[in-house]
């Protein structure tokens, strides 16, 4: 985020999070949101070279991964770009960013001393990743051949579910042509109620960038925070808690 304690105290209100600050140096922090005990994800300072390129506060999906790498080669042998190559990240962890064919950003995660989100699926936690691109079977050549990803397109619209091992784990659907952002994850949080979150937004300091839309998967709507980032919120019709280690 490019205002950390705005966005902070944005979604620790809206989404009743509970929040733990991680001194990471110079005065700054990392913000961990937490649900009863469980990690279901971050806030951190947008780095200044980033803030003087224009780049706005984002959402940042990460895949977990055994070998990070093990992958960098296969990434540009893919069709994708390593933007960061691997790198430590303390104890917790070892991560690279890269950048698919289409355009869109994401992490891989090789967990050590964390896992990242303990839980998901359930009321304030991630409960779905999407990704919007240009060119939907570019996208899933690319995380089918690094990720082992599998796909099912739906019989009644132009959407593409993913499968990760058999499971639902997100979906792709075409970057509408008068679309004003490129392509990109779009992070899922699912709430107990969708019209007492909206109604929220806006006293927050926030912003809605669709109506309450409704769906087979529920009803949801797309949220920008006073610091410019864009996530979904879901009122689900079914939920499947999964808690990390069977916690």
């Amino acid at each position: 985020s490019t205002d950390q304690p705005t966005a902070h105290k944005f979604y620790a209100e809206l989404m009743g999070w509970g929040t733990q600050d991680v001194p990471i140096g110079e005065g700054m922090n990392y913000t961990f949101f937490h649900v009863d005990g469980h990690n279901v994800g971050a806030v951190s300072p947008m780095p200044p070279q980033m803030q003087e390129k224009g780049m706005p506060s984002a959402w940042q999906s990460y895949v977990t991964v055994e070998d990070v790498d093990a992958l960098e080669a296969k990434v540009t042998e893919a069709g994708g770009t390593v933007v960061s190559p691997p790198y430590d990240v303390f104890e917790s962890g070892r991560m690279m960013t890269i950048q698919d064919p289409t355009g869109a950003v994401v992490s891989l995660w090789q967990p050590k001393g964390s896992i990242g989100a303990g839980m998901v699926n359930t009321t304030g936690a991630m409960g779905w990743n999407e990704l919007s691109t240009t060119d939907v079977q570019a996208a899933q050549d690319f995380y089918g051949k690094l990720l082992g990803w599998t796909f099912d397109k739906d019989p009644n619209m132009d959407y593409t579910y993913i499968k990760n091992n058999g499971r639902f784990n997100g979906g792709m659907l075409p970057l509408a042509e008068d679309a004003h952002y490129p392509p990109n994850w779009m992070v899922y949080y699912s709430v107990a109620d969708i019209d007492a979150t909206v109604a929220k937004v806006k006293e927050l300091g926030g912003k809605l960038l669709t109506d309450i839309i409704d769906s087979s998967a529920g009803k949801f709507a797309v949220i920008q925070d006073p610091t410019g980032g864009v996530f979904t919120a879901l009122q689900p019709t079914q939920v499947e808690a999964w808690l990390e280690h069977g916690e």
